[in-house]
């Protein structure tokens, strides 16, 4: 598909973006599969009375998108940035009200493929959550590389192609980000 011609979901996103509710449907349709995958592996290793979890995320984000009033999406990319965001401020919400408080004065969190799949329920993603916040304000790109990457599960292929850049520079900078995150996230 050329640049010129967008795709199903895009084209859905700025039906939406332009009020018309009738593409909501037909677009969260497209998209929910991909999102009730992320929003699983959000819970992978957690107590099986827990599996309906990944659902109520998924369903938590559509209420925040529609509840909002004037979204503008880009492409999907953005769409799928936008999601990555607000399911982690739904798990760092859920944490919060759990009360979970840091232990030992820090928490491990893997820095590699598996980043995204911190325990839901623990401190852990509050630290993650702050790290990308500083990261954000630093560098939004860099903290949407992240969240395409490693949250949403995109490739590096698919996340070059969403940021307009080459896989060569996502690598380059993901190794970065990651020993950037190593030391904020064992500086706590």
């Amino acid at each position: 598909m050329s640049a010129d011609q967008p795709g199903e979901i895009t084209v859905l996103l700025h039906e939406w973006s332009e009020g018309n509710a009738a593409a909501i449907e037909p677009l969260f349709e497209l998209v929910y599969p991909q999102l009730r995958k992320i929003a699983s592996a959000l819970f992978r290793g957690e107590r099986p009375e827990c599996l309906q979890q990944p659902t109520s995320v998924v369903n938590e984000l559509f209420l925040k998108l529609i509840r909002q009033r004037s979204l503008r999406f880009e492409d999907r990319g953005h769409f799928y940035s936008l999601s990555a965001r607000l399911m982690r401020r739904v798990l760092v919400d859920h944490a919060r009200s759990e009360g979970r408080q840091k232990r030992n004065g820090g928490i491990s969190v893997p820095l590699d493929e598996k980043l995204a799949w911190v325990d839901a329920k623990s401190a852990e993603i509050m630290d993650l959550d702050r790290a990308l916040e500083e990261l954000e304000a630093l560098d939004a790109r860099k903290c949407r590389m992240i969240e395409l990457r490693f949250f949403l599960g995109f490739t590096a292929e698919e996340t070059a192609e969403l940021l307009h850049t080459s896989k060569t520079s996502i690598d380059r900078d993901l190794r970065f980000l990651r020993g950037w995150l190593y030391d904020r996230l064992h500086s706590a």
